[in-house]
């Protein structure tokens, strides 16, 4: 029922005392007129626009379309601009400042006027952070994407960022292109706004968001350039003012079944191990049971159907017009591994959302009797070397490395790699275990993405394109290799990776899900009592108050006060 004095912005607005006096009178002074707001959902449009974020560098224009939808459908918009989190600037990881971004989406959403809220993100962090702090804030929200670039192009060749990158800077760094090369690639790996075209982390998780139901159907996939990106902006910005009116919020959409569903999709995807962390983070926020075991569960009853680099050969473009996630979905749904009786943001289930979606090309979205893979394409290992868990993309790696025995070269910390990863005197051959430490959620700090260990120069000249890499880093989601990730405990802690010498022999074994360094436990436990804990980072500032507080890999790296039980009061506005 559409009952104004029932809109939380209400509180500010309505009511005959000096508090309600003094916010109407503000609001005369933005030049509001009482008829243009009064009694209408106030919706807040978070955007992560900024001038350093390329991903992003269409969202101010298309906040002006969210505002058109709002409008129309009877609601007063009000754009508050957050804070950015660039993947491609900010350093060290914007990883390190995902959970300040929720902080402030949340504390927005509670402390403002505000009955409903569209957020506006894409580039990888933004996406879960943003719907983090929603998840706490609890109010009806709608995510718009940014959407995918442009596919790129060089020589005749179709490139895909980030995937691409990699592989012709190995190139380079073997001495098979030069620079000419590497300059026409600068301009033709990235040619429009929008994120990663590849199905990296940022693809992946604003695909998660839509099936989980916080977007609308088909929105993830759509090309940040097309029109109908134009389209589904203004619709989305209609559709949550409707929201409003229903109190359909997000508590309401995003159950343990939703999230049982993203999973199932991220996998079927192949879809960037980022996921993992992200999604086991926003649960907790809903309160949902979410973890490692869940993920490795799953996987192994979920085909992979999106034949998508890094994983497969496709990009975002040929995703969309291929059928985009609604004919993903289709195709779960065939397989019965699809809870469609829950209710998504349209306000209706999700299996009438997909009903008489369509695939248009095989090739990119496959049939379940061709595959690009028969099981999910993350795989969560365990062992003495990762007692909490571990993941790989075994999709993205070489099919000889998913079972390897080698000796470990111990990298402490990413200045060391870069030191002397490409040193003559190295002792390395093509079998060797390249282990990076102090790269986690503390010692990295905030585990960057530099689990994608490079190959040392002289290997590469000899032909060597994929080794196993161990870790407790991240990797880009637009990254491949046998790169094992996520080491929980890390290093930093004194997790087992913290205990490994160069020469020791680590064993990677995919079909068993094992990780483990083969070493017996009393050597464990003597190198253990020798280890010394590192010295803090940091001093002051939100550094401090984020190693203070930050939950390991395993357990989404929120903050512990962040993913707690309990409840915020609402703000008394008088």
């Amino acid at each position: 029922m559409k009952d104004p004095d029932r809109l939380r912005s209400h509180r500010w607005y309505g009511g005959e005392d000096l508090r309600n006096f003094s916010h109407r009178s503000r609001a005369r002074q933005l030049g509001l007129n009482p008829e243009e707001h009064l009694g209408k959902p106030v919706i807040a449009i978070l955007n992560t626009w900024s001038d350093i974020n390329p991903c992003h560098m269409h969202l101010r224009e298309r906040a002006e379309q969210v505002k058109r939808g709002v409008w129309q459908a009877g609601g007063y918009p009000v754009e508050f601009p957050v804070a950015t989190l660039s993947e491609t600037y900010q350093k060290p990881t914007p990883m390190l400042y995902r959970n300040l971004l929720s902080m402030e989406t949340e504390e927005i959403l509670r402390s403002y006027p505000v009955d409903g809220a569209v957020l506006m993100g894409g580039c990888d962090k933004t996406t879960p952070a943003l719907l983090m702090g929603a998840a706490s804030a609890d109010v009806p929200v709608i995510f718009v994407p940014a959407g995918p670039m442009l596919r790129g192009h060089w020589r005749g060749e179709t490139l895909g960022s980030g995937t691409d990158l990699w592989k012709y800077w190995d190139d380079r760094r073997a001495g098979l292109i030069g620079d000419a090369e590497i300059a026409e690639l600068e301009t033709g790996l990235a040619r429009s706004p929008g994120t990663c075209m590849t199905m990296g982390t940022a693809s992946t998780m604003t695909s998660a968001a839509e099936v989980l139901g916080l977007s609308l159907p088909g929105a993830a996939a759509i090309p940040a350039v097309d029109s109908a990106h134009h389209r589904m902006a203004a619709a989305s910005g209609a559709r949550v003012v409707e929201m409003v009116w229903e109190d359909l919020r997000i508590s309401h959409i995003a159950s343990a079944e939703a999230y049982a569903d993203a999973v199932t999709t991220v996998l079927a995807l192949g879809g960037s191990t980022n996921a993992v962390i992200h999604l086991i983070a926003m649960a907790g926020r809903g309160r949902v049971s979410l973890s490692l075991g869940d993920f490795d569960e799953i996987a192994r009853r979920v085909p992979v159907l999106a034949d998508i680099r890094p994983g497969g050969a496709y990009l975002m473009e040929d995703f969309y017009y291929a059928g985009g996630l609604p004919g993903l979905l289709s195709r779960l749904s065939g397989l019965g591994l699809l809870n469609t009786d829950r209710v998504v943001a349209t306000g209706r289930s999700l299996g009438a959302e997909i009903e008489g979606a369509r695939v248009h090309d095989d090739d990119v979205i496959r049939p379940a009797t061709r595959p690009v893979a028969a099981e999910g394409g993350l795989a969560v290992l365990r062992g003495n070397l990762a007692p909490a868990g571990a993941v790989i993309k075994h999709i993205a790696a070489e099919p000889r490395l998913l079972r390897h025995t080698g000796p470990a070269v111990v990298f402490d910390g990413y200045s060391d790699l870069k030191r002397r990863i490409d040193d003559p005197s190295l002792d390395v051959t093509a079998d060797s275990v390249l282990v990076l430490r102090g790269a986690g959620p503390l010692g990295g700090p905030g585990m960057p993405e530099y689990g994608m260990l490079p190959i040392p120069d002289r290997l590469l000249a000899e032909g060597v394109r994929d080794m196993v890499r161990v870790s407790d880093a991240r990797m880009s989601g637009t990254s491949y290799g046998a790169c094992v990730l996520h080491v929980a405990p890390e290093s930093h802690v004194g997790g087992p990776l913290a205990l490994v010498r160069s020469g020791d022999l680590i064993t990677l074994d995919v079909p068993n899900r094992t990780i483990r360094v083969e070493l017996d436990d009393a050597e464990l436990e003597r190198r253990r009592a020798a280890w010394t804990p590192p010295t803090p980072r940091f001093e002051r500032g939100y550094g401090a108050l984020y190693a203070a507080h930050i939950t390991q890999a395993d357990q989404g790296c929120d903050f512990d006060f962040l993913a707690r039980e309990g409840t915020n009061p609402e703000p008394d506005p008088r």
